[in-house]
């Protein structure tokens, strides 16, 4: 394997409300589902990607989640003095992700099926796209509640509303997030701008996917994962 030219961002930082009580003495991405901790299981992802770097950014019990990803490689993005959301998290590792664009994935999910960062890379287009985000058909969701994010158009460029759910990972030009003022913000605005600019895109999950962000989600991913 001769790599990826792009560097990745694993959002590792929130605080896992939904998990209830077990998020009280841990952060979420150290949870474990089939006996791996969830940030393994995206670790997994990233190492069939070979990127150039991986950062994650950390907040809530940071210091756990450095020391299990100081010894793996990972460079370590620290929001000590609040968190930033997607956005302003990703715009805060810019210095470590070098130039884009970029992959991000979150931590809180389990994929069954390809990987969804090689498959963004084979359809990655920058001529034509400024995002591209893996989307899974609702149909295909395990644990998930909604009807979905996007909507699919002609070409492969989406719009909000109903049919597909963003998965959490997408590879992305950064440049634009310098053009918000506040420090605090999501990826919701940067998306909302390439949409405007016909250059937001997804490609559809091919596999299944799990949300694995409350307590009842856990079993839904081993069960996904005990059928591979």
């Amino acid at each position: 394997m001769t790599g990826s030219p792009f560097a990745v961002m694993l959002f590792a930082a929130g605080f896992g409300t939904r998990m209830g009580a077990l998020t009280k003495d841990r952060p979420k991405p150290l949870i474990e589902v089939s006996g791996r901790p969830l940030i393994d299981h995206a670790l997994g992802l990233v190492e069939d990607l070979d990127p150039v770097r991986t950062v994650a950014n950390l907040h809530y019990h940071a210091d756990q989640l450095a020391a299990h990803l100081r010894p793996k490689g990972v460079l370590l993005s620290r929001e000590d003095s609040e968190i930033l959301e997607t956005g302003g998290g990703l715009r805060a590792a810019l210095p470590m992700l070098g130039t884009d664009p970029v992959f991000t994935l979150n931590t809180d999910a389990i994929w069954s099926g390809p990987n969804p960062l090689t498959l963004l890379q084979k359809a990655w287009d920058p001529s034509r796209m400024d995002a591209l985000l893996m989307c899974v058909p609702v149909g295909r969701t395990v644990g998930h509640i909604g009807s979905g994010d996007f909507t699919a158009e002609k070409g492969g460029r989406i719009t909000r509303g109903p049919g597909l759910v963003y998965g959490g990972a997408q590879i992305l030009k950064t440049d634009g997030l310098h053009s918000f003022s506040q420090t605090t913000f999501s990826l919701n605005l940067l998306w909302n701008q390439m949409h405007d600019r016909g250059r937001l895109f997804a490609v559809e999950y091919p596999g299944r996917w799990c949300d694995v962000g409350r307590p009842e989600g856990i079993a839904l991913a081993e069960g996904l994962l005990a059928d591979v």
